[in-house]
């Protein structure tokens, strides 16, 4: 994120309090290894219109949310191939990380259980 905020497209503009957060390194609890983890890729069967849907690990722990995916994958719509099915999703820790440290509103992690895990 932080690279492409770089570049003059309006898509990459960062606020400031991100910057601020990400030039102090103050992630929270939120960090892997010190690193924010923003998103991920998986092979997860999706169909158009699946975008804000919740991502689950095997254990059924929510780990992410699914918000879009390759142009090659959008056949998945009628027929699910792993090899080139691709979902982009948005990390759980991030979003947390956003909650809490960015928007100031930790009080609605209070009334989630969260289990952190490395």
């Amino acid at each position: 994120m932080i690279e492409k905020s770089h570049t003059d497209n309006p898509d990459y503009r960062i606020p400031a309090g991100i910057k601020e957060l990400y030039e102090k390194r103050d992630y929270g609890m939120y960090a892997d290894e010190e690193e924010m983890h923003v998103c991920f890729i998986t092979n997860c069967h999706t169909s158009g219109g699946n975008s804000g849907s919740p991502v689950f690990d095997r254990h059924g722990r929510l780990i992410g949310i699914n918000f879009d995916r390759c142009w090659e994958g959008t056949m998945s719509d009628y027929y699910y191939n792993s090899d080139i099915c691709r979902n982009i999703v948005t990390d759980i820790r991030y979003i947390l990380f956003i909650i809490d440290k960015y928007a100031g509103a930790g009080y609605l992690l209070d009334e989630m259980k969260i289990i952190h895990e490395q």
